[in-house]
């Protein structure tokens, strides 16, 4: 396959691979170098790169002497299998070109499988992206019920100062001291109200919309799951029948071979039948395999594509999640900020209060109105 001549199908944008070839449907590809888990590499104007043999049909065959073929086991050096997913070897790719190179995306570093520090068997990088969401969900969960639980203090709170404002003890106290006493009891009605509008605002500005966000985000992880789910179901199902159409072919090809020893040794009617039973069921075992594997390009290639395509939208959501909970916690500082120079506001008036109390002013309009007279003794001696 290697120097023929291949037009193109389909369109490939070349994003499910590290080093794909990008081209419209129509153009013409000169293959270089064909692998059997169904990537090829090509040339077109000059530019190289991987794209999915499904994409393309040979239009014309390379007439000059072909490279010594490579055996099954060759073949299998130059490729790798993850999960019943074929990749090029790092031989055959020896430059790993990145898909975001001038970022650490998602969607360039969790192709391979990972072992599983809890057992001893492996996680895909899927997985790993899929617990990190995970995990920032019940992060969320549990942001929502600190705020709560801040709610409850503040409420509380708040309904202490209210009732402790109630309270008449010290209300007969008079002069300048009494009218200080009377504004801190004020001020702490007034801080009781603010401290209730905060925790109102606490709920309607950083817990609700928390506890939507996370619904959402919640909604989104189960329907990426499992359609990646089902896009690796259906790739293990294509996957297994490659291998059962290969040996079966592999049968066909042994039977063959003993029908054709058979007529070596003796030639009979019943042999020669037999041979074209054999060849008819080979050649169906070969077209089945090709189908297999044209299913399975197919279903390898859309999973490359929605692989991309999922873990870019996992690292959207998750910087959405950030981004969201700061600017909530943001606002929960602001709030915090705002209700702390309201109290500071309401006790500067019983500040300036206490400042003026005067002991002997105070002792001086209590006797002008409680005096019962101008009398006094005579020579008396203090």
């Amino acid at each position: 396959m290697s120097g023929s001549l291949c037009r193109s199908l389909y369109a490939f944008g070349g994003e499910q691979h590290q080093q794909g070839l990008s081209f419209q449907a129509g153009e013409e590809i000169r293959v270089l170098q064909a692998l059997p888990g169904g990537w090829w590499q090509g040339e077109k104007d000059g530019v190289r790169g991987w794209f999915p043999s499904s994409y393309v049909q040979v239009v014309e065959e390379q007439l000059i002497s072909r490279p010594e073929r490579l055996s099954r086991s060759e073949r299998m050096e130059q490729l790798r299998e993850v999960n019943c997913v074929t990749f090029p070897s790092a031989v055959c790719l020896p430059e790993q070109r990145l898909l975001k190179p001038d970022e650490w995306s998602y969607c360039d570093f969790f192709w391979n499988d990972k072992k599983d520090l809890q057992g001893s068997g492996c996680v895909t990088g899927f997985e790993i992206l899929l617990q990190k969401q995970l995990k920032g969900r019940q992060m969320q969960k549990e942001m929502s019920e600190f705020i709560r639980e801040r709610i409850k203090i503040e409420e509380e709170y708040a309904k202490n100062l209210s009732k402790l404002s109630q309270i008449p003890l010290a209300g007969q106290e008079e002069g300048t001291l009494g009218e200080a006493w009377a504004q801190l009891k004020k001020s702490l009605a007034d801080e009781a109200e603010v401290h209730l509008k905060f925790s109102s605002k606490l709920q309607s500005e950083v817990e609700k919309p928390l506890l939507t966000f996370r619904e959402n985000f919640k909604k989104d992880m189960k329907r990426f799951d499992h359609h990646i789910a089902d896009l690796r179901k259906q790739l293990v199902g294509r996957y297994a029948a490659v291998e059962r159409a290969r040996k079966a072919l592999a049968d066909r090809q042994k039977e063959l071979e003993l029908k054709t020893q058979q007529l070596e040794t003796k030639l009979t009617s019943k042999t020669e039948e037999d041979i074209k039973k054999a060849r008819r069921k080979s050649t169906q075992a070969g077209d089945e395999l090709m189908r297999c594997v044209d299913q399975y390009n197919q279903s390898q290639s859309r999973w490359f594509e929605e692989m991309v395509t999922t873990s870019l939208e996992l690292e959207r959501l998750e910087m959405e999640r950030v981004e969201m909970i700061r600017q909530h916690l943001c606002q929960y500082t602001t709030l915090r900020h705002e209700t702390d120079m309201f109290n500071q506001s309401t006790m500067e008036p019983v500040d300036q209060l206490l400042q003026c109390v005067n002991p002997a002013k105070d002792r001086e309009l209590w006797v002008r109105e409680n005096k019962t007279g101008e009398v006094r003794p005579v020579d008396i001696e203090i």
